[in-house]
């Protein structure tokens, strides 16, 4: 594209033009990959059905369930009290989550520390934020977001209600940011990631259908880190977002602190299955002096009929690096951030 698009982010604008619900992530969804066109997916995708392209333009059949494609799941729905911010601007973002009946809920189960996490990542996948609301009496949680750059998100509510026989929720919802606006490439598979002078390898492959091992390795100043500090229970905590529809993805830890088994680091053990073919971004959160650090990486599954390779370059570029800060510490020049929990 010559030109950016001049996007408006509020609610009122985007209705007129696109439909209340529906027009914002439709509107902006634009991530192009190794030279393909610019390509928008289908948000509200049912889990079990068949998956849409993904950024490489390939089709994938849904083998297993994927979070984050709807707004509303077993009677429980994510109302965004925020349909837009203004890009670089501090903003309180407002939601809550809705049982069948309408009523804000109010009570949940305690995962990996916390009744709720939220994520927010853009829909090129170059931004991401791991975030932590408060929650109001009346189930309003609230949490400010400073997003960088204007475009399409998707807001993810990751939560367990404490109703007997309800298990965990992604509950997923659209957010604009104003601004002139420019699709980005999502960029390419690489085994080495860069973060304030840490350095994070990933070993391991997501495999279509099926669980597979992923082990990232942190060192910082070539020694390795064995002194990795908990955070949300773990020594690590793992997201993966799909390209195309962000599909969320549960990545479990293989064991945490206190377990009498697992060390604190240097390597860090996960077990992911990917709902389909396709390409990913994985983003790391570890703590090490106090500090929480993002690592941002990009791989395929599947991406060969009837096999599960991927082809990775082995180091990072800069201008690949996402910005991973919170609203509190943007990112650091593009390569990753820290920010104290």
């Amino acid at each position: 594209m010559q030109t950016g698009l001049k996007i408006t982010a509020f609610a009122a604008a985007l209705a007129a033009t696109f439909g209340a619900a529906y027009g914002v992530g439709q509107s902006l969804d634009l991530v192009v990959e190794d030279g393909a066109s610019a390509s928008a997916h289908d948000d509200r995708h049912t889990p079990g059905a068949s998956a849409p392209q993904d950024g490489d333009g390939r089709g994938g059949h849904e083998t297993t369930p994927a979070g984050g494609l709807q707004i509303s799941e077993n009677g429980y729905t994510l109302d965004l009290g925020t349909l837009g911010v203004e890009a670089g601007h501090r903003t309180e973002l407002r939601f809550t989550v809705r049982d069948e009946r309408g009523r804000a809920v109010t009570e949940y189960r305690r995962e990996h520390d916390k009744e709720l996490h939220l994520i927010v990542a853009s829909r090129d996948l170059l931004t991401y934020r791991h975030l932590h609301p408060t929650r109001a009496a009346d189930g309003t949680w609230s949490t400010p977001v400073d997003l960088p750059k204007a475009g399409g998100y998707r807001v993810f509510a990751d939560f367990t209600p404490a109703k007997e026989g309800v298990g965990n929720l992604t509950l997923g919802a659209d957010l604009a940011a104003s601004g002139p606006y420019r699709p980005q490439r999502l960029p390419a598979p690489r085994d080495t990631a860069r973060v304030d002078g840490y350095e994070v390898r990933l070993d391991g492959t997501l495999r279509p259908g099926r669980g597979s091992g992923l082990n990232l390795t942190v060192s910082r100043d070539g020694e390795p880190v064995t002194d990795l500090q908990p955070y949300l229970g773990a020594y690590g905590h793992l997201v993966a977002l799909r390209s195309g529809d962000l599909a969320y993805l549960h990545v479990h830890p293989g064991g945490g602190p206190g377990d009498g088994r697992t060390e604190p680091g240097p390597t860090v053990s996960f077990t992911a299955t990917a709902p389909s073919a396709g390409s990913y971004r994985l983003f790391l959160d570890f703590k090490h002096d106090g500090v929480v650090r993002t690592a941002a990486f990009t791989v395929r599954a599947g991406t060969e009929a009837g096999t599960d390779t991927e082809t990775r370059t082995p180091a990072p570029d800069a201008s690949d690096a996402p910005d991973t800060g919170t609203s509190d510490h943007p990112g650091d020049n593009g390569q990753g951030t820290g920010h104290g929990h």
